[in-house]
């Protein structure tokens, strides 16, 4: 398994953050022609995959790899059919817990260091709060 090129596993809110980035993002296949594939995302967004093709026919449900295009569109490397019923709600589930886990974990280092350098009287308000 190739780790030097790691794709970020977003939804479709989340897209507009990696725009030139390597994603990874799964879809419901809603239309498929010669100018890419159109889907929604976990989270209710519509997505235009574009780029190479798969050469077998689509299922329902599809995770996409490639860069972001846009804020909906992915330029695909690779797909992998997951069948025709798949556990959406799930999927954006681990999407928004893994990205809240890594802002987390930049808050507390930030906390801790500006702590360190001025004290117990820097405020700071939890991204994660609002």
């Amino acid at each position: 398994m190739d780790t030097s090129n790691p794709a970020v596993f977003v939804n479709g809110g989340l897209l507009r953050m990696y725009v030139g980035r390597r994603v990874r993002t799964v879809i419901q296949v809603i239309q498929s022609d010669s100018g890419g594939v159109t889907g929604k995302s976990t989270d209710d967004h519509q997505l235009v995959v574009k780029g190479s093709q798969p050469t077998f026919p689509l299922t329902n449900f599809v995770e996409v790899i490639g860069i972001a295009d846009s804020d909906r569109s992915i330029r695909a490397e690779m797909w992998t059919n997951f069948g025709n019923i798949f556990g959406i709600l799930s999927t954006d589930q681990v999407v928004t817990f893994s990205i809240r886990f890594v802002v987390s974990i930049s808050f507390q280092n930030l906390t801790m260091t500006s702590r360190e350098r001025y004290g117990n009287s820097v405020l700071i308000a939890d991204p994660m709060s609002f």
